[in-house]
C-alpha cells in the first residue's frame, strides 16, 4: 500500500452470430453529472491523484484515459480555439442535439474519433505562449501529482515548461513525455506519427501478403501500445514518489514501444538472425494456422498441435492427412505449408461458413469468423459481459461507447464523466486555482483561456 500527495486513499465458447438464445442485461448507462458514479468492484485506485493532460491526439489522451479510468482527476489542456486535433477529425462525429448548452453552440459536433479516448476527463483552454497562461499552468503544475505531455522533444523546455523547469515547480511531479522517438538520439527532435513507426520499426514488414505491397494495421495500434506503456509507466512512478518524496521523468516513445511489440519476431533476429517475412493471416511456426476461405466467406482456423491437427482432420473427412508423413508433425507440415493448405482450403469450400462453425464448435480446436465491426458489437459476448455503455452526452445526446475492459471483482470501474466539450471546464478549474469571476472573465476576453 502506497501514500500520495492529495490522494484519498493510498494508494468452448458461443459461436452463433446471426441469434442468440438468450436474455442479455441493458447495457450500462452513464449521466452527464459532475459526481455521478456507481458501484465498482474496488474503490478507485487513483481518487485524489491529479493529472495534467497536455496531450492530443490517440497516445496521450489513451494514457491520460486510462487513468482517468481509476479515478484521477485529469484536466485536458487544449489549444483555446480548435483544441485536439482529433476534435477536428469528421466524419463521423456525434449530431447535436436540440437543447444542447448554448454556451457551446459555437463549436462543431463532437467527433467520434474524440469521443473515443477522452471519457472522465474535464477540459480547459489556455494560451500557452501568452505570460498569463504560463501563470495557469505553473499553478496547475504545483498542484498536480502528474503531468503527461506529447509535444516534440525540447518543445516544452523552450517555453520554460520541461522536466527541469517543472521539478522545481513541484519536486514530488511524475512527468511523462511521450513522443515518436525518445528524447535522445539523432530522431529526438523527429514527430512521431503511428503510420512511420508501424514502417520504419518494422511492424509495416510483417503485415500483409506475402506478394503483396505491406500493410498498415487497421487502427493505430503503435499509439495504443505506447499509451499503455506509459499509463503502466506512470503507475510506476507514483509509486516510486511514495517511497523517495523524489518526482521522476518518464521517457516514453513510439519507436521503441514498437521494437517492444515485435515480441518473438525480434526475438528470432535477435538470436537467430533470422530476418522476418510478411505471411498474411499465416503463421511463420505453425500451419494450419490462417484465414481459410469456406463456400460463401471466411474462417480463421488455427491447429496449433498435432491433436487438434488430427481432429481437423476428422472434421474436414481428411483423416488419412493426420498420418501422412508430409503432415504428421508441425515441422513437416510447416516443410509442406503449401500442399496442405491447399488440401484444406479445397475441403473448406465444400460448405458455407455457419456449416463449419457449428461442425467446429466446442471440439477444441481454435477458429473464429472474420467478423465485421456490426457483428463484432452484436456478437454474444459483448451483450453477456456489456462491453459497450451508453452515456448521455451535453452535446451529442445518448453516444455508445467501448466500455473500460477491465474488471475488479466482476465490475468495471464506472464512466463518472463523459468525454467534455471544449473548453466545459475552463471556468471551475480556474476557480479551484483561486481564480475570482471577475478575473476569469478578464482571462477570456483577452483570449488568455
Amino acid at each position: 500500500m502506497f501514500f500520495l500527495r492529495n490522494a484519498a486513499f493510498k494508494f468452448p465458447a458461443l459461436r452463433c452470430f446471426t441469434r442468440y438464445g438468450f436474455a442479455v442485461k441493458p447495457r450500462q448507462r452513464v449521466i452527464d453529472a459532475r459526481h455521478y458514479s456507481v458501484p465498482a468492484g474496488i474503490p478507485p485506485p487513483l481518487n485524489g491523484v491529479k493529472v495534467l493532460d497536455l496531450t492530443r491526439v490517440l497516445a496521450g489522451p489513451t494514457c491520460t484515459m486510462l487513468l482517468a479510468d481509476l479515478g484521477a482527476n485529469v484536466i485536458k489542456v487544449e489549444e483555446i480555439t480548435k483544441g485536439d486535433d482529433t476534435r477536428s477529425w469528421t466524419p463521423p462525429s456525434a449530431p447535436v442535439p436540440k437543447d444542447a448548452p448554448e454556451e457551446a453552440s459555437h463549436l462543431p459536433p463532437e467527433s467520434a474519433y474524440f469521443l473515443a479516448v477522452n471519457r472522465n476527463k474535464r477540459s480547459m483552454t489556455i494560451n500557452f505562449k501568452r505570460p498569463e497562461g504560463l501563470q495557469i499552468l505553473h499553478k496547475l503544475i504545483k498542484s498536480s501529482d502528474v503531468l503527461v505531455e506529447n509535444f516534440v522533444s525540447g518543445k516544452l523546455a523552450s517555453m520554460g515548461l520541461g522536466w527541469e523547469d517543472c521539478r522545481k515547480v513541484n519536486p514530488r511531479l511524475v512527468y511523462a513525455s511521450i513522443t515518436g522517438y525518445g528524447q535522445t538520439g539523432p530522431y529526438r527532435e523527429a514527430a512521431g506519427y503511428d503510420v512511420v513507426i508501424e514502417a520504419e520499426a518494422g511492424l509495416m514488414h510483417i503485415t500483409g501478403e506475402p506478394d503483396r505491397a505491406p500493410s498498415k494495421v487497421g487502427v493505430a495500434v503503435t499509439d495504443i501500445m505506447t499509451g499503455l506503456y506509459a499509463h503502466g509507466a506512470i503507475m510506476a512512478g507514483l509509486r516510486s514518489v511514495s517511497q523517495t518524496g523524489q518526482g521522476v521523468w518518464i521517457d516514453c516513445n513510439l519507436f521503441e514501444t514498437q521494437l517492444a511489440g515485435l515480441a518473438n519476431i525480434a526475438s528470432n533476429y535477435l538470436i537467430a538472425g533470422n530476418e522476418a517475412f510478411r505471411h498474411g493471416t499465416a503463421h511463420p511456426s505453425i500451419v494450419p494456422y490462417q484465414v481459410f476461405p469456406c463456400k460463401d466467406d471466411f474462417l480463421m482456423i488455427g491447429a496449433g498441435n498435432n491433436k487438434q491437427f488430427r481432429l481437423l482432420t476428422v472434421i474436414l473427412r481428411e483423416p488419412e492427412l493426420a498420418d501422412d508423413v508430409r503432415f504428421s508433425t508441425n515441422a513437416a507440415r510447416v516443410a509442406n505449408r503449401e500442399e496442405l493448405i491447399d488440401v484444406i482450403s479445397t475441403a473448406l469450400k465444400r460448405h458455407d461458413r455457419n456449416h463449419w462453425i457449428g461442425q467446429l464448435t466446442g471440439l477444441g480446436i481454435p477458429f473464429g469468423p472474420i467478423n465485421n465491426i456490426s457483428q463484432t458489437f452484436a456478437h454474444p459476448q459483448v451483450l453477456a459481459r456489456e462491453s459497450t455503455v451508453e452515456i448521455d452526452h451535453p452535446r451529442a445526446g445518448k453516444v455508445r461507447m467501448v466500455a473500460p475492459p477491465v474488471t475488479y471483482n466482476g465490475k468495471r470501474m464506472p464512466v463518472r464523466r463523459p468525454p467534455p466539450w471544449l473548453s466545459q471546464h475552463t471556468t471551475e478549474v480556474l476557480q479551484e486555482l483561486g481564480y475570482s469571476i471577475d478575473e476569469i472573465a478578464r482571462l477570456r476576453a483577452t483570449k488568455v483561456v
